[in-house]
């Protein structure tokens, strides 16, 4: 079936076509059911502008007394393909940070005028960007990235006095780096404060388990003087098993440090850490896999950390004790209230 506007246009040539050929316009607007205004309307406007002057042209004009200025819309292009996964409140929210002041309404405006209103159109944006740069990706990567897709983790309430208070422990599956093989990552988010640390390894085993904990999450809380008193996880091989026998179970013990585990066949109970999973997922390894091809585990570490220490130090997050504060900020406010409760 033919668009609507072609069907007019042919409509429109047939008319002075027909009118030619019968050399009669009286008669060729009879025959198309027209009037000769009409048919003289559409003679004029083809010796003024050719056949593309018979499209249909619309009246609406587009008010642009409060469109943002060019700099801002700039901005705000550019922090889509910078950040792709962001919605326009936090955009609005990041570039405020920055001095570019802008609604989320304002943001998803520009948005919608350079077709970039959705994550995946910001994707698409950005991988034309990189090709055009001259960094293009394999067929593979990419439909390996696209097949790592995770729904929304329903989030329950969980108790949480204070930063320390409650960990949140998971695994989760990077993907397969050539001459690496299978990727793995140990996540640890703090139920209070949402600080994350995250470490990559090529095995899913209780040493990897308690080595995170070892070598990111107890000297980050040392640091702050602040008790680890329990840590959350699934009950996966790496977390689970005898005490005298299991590596992590020992760890734990070792530091007096109470282990929780999840619900049977509900991994919600770990909502947080699952929603970070997406987060990172959507913020990072969509976007670092676009731009780079890593040959070996420690630079994409190295990549890892930086997104680390920017989600912890610098992004805004919208948790239930963030409120709009950077994870850091808010374990600082945290630690405030825990010195005062339990030390003074």
């Amino acid at each position: 079936m033919n668009p609507p506007n072609e069907k007019i246009i042919k409509h429109k040539v047939g008319l002075l076509n027909l009118a030619e050929e019968l050399g009669n316009v009286s008669k060729a607007c009879k025959i198309m059911g027209l009037s000769r205004d009409t048919f003289y309307r559409y003679q004029e406007a083809v010796e003024e502008g050719g056949i593309e002057a018979l499209f249909e042209q619309t009246r609406r004009k587009p008010n642009t007394k409060n469109r943002v200025d060019e700099q801002t819309e700039a901005a705000v292009v550019a922090y889509a393909l910078d950040f792709p996964a962001y919605g326009q409140a936090r955009t609005s929210n990041e570039l405020r940070k920055k001095g570019v002041f802008v609604s989320g309404s304002g943001v998803r405006s520009i948005w919608l005028r350079h077709q970039l209103e959705n994550f995946k159109l910001r994707l698409k944006a950005l991988e034309a960007k990189v090709a055009k740069e001259g960094i293009i990706l394999t067929e593979s990567q990419v439909v390996a990235l696209e097949k790592k897709k995770y729904d929304d983790e329903a989030c329950g309430e969980i108790e949480t006095a204070h930063p320390g208070y409650l960990g949140s422990q998971d695994t989760f599956y990077v993907g397969t780096l050539k001459g690496v093989g299978r990727v793995y990552q140990q996540t640890f988010v703090d139920t209070y404060s949402k600080v994350a640390c995250a470490k990559l390894y090529t095995t899913k085993t209780p040493i990897t388990a308690a080595d995170l904990l070892n070598d990111r999450v107890l000297p980050l809380f040392q640091e702050q003087q602040l008790p680890m008193l329990r840590i959350l996880t699934d009950r996966g091989t790496e977390y689970c098993g005898k005490v005298e026998q299991h590596d992590y179970q020992l760890y734990l013990a070792m530091n007096d440090i109470e282990h929780t585990r999840t619900k049977a066949r509900s991994p919600q109970t770990n909502g947080i850490c699952e929603r970070f999973h997406k987060t990172i997922l959507n913020e990072f390894y969509q976007i670092t896999f676009r731009k780079k091809v890593y040959a070996d585990i420690a630079a994409l570490q190295k990549d890892l950390d930086e997104w680390i220490h920017y989600y912890n130090n610098e992004r805004t997050h919208q948790g239930k004790m963030c409120c709009g504060r950077t994870p850091m900020e808010t374990l600082e406010g945290g630690k405030q209230i825990w010195q005062e409760k339990y030390i003074h």
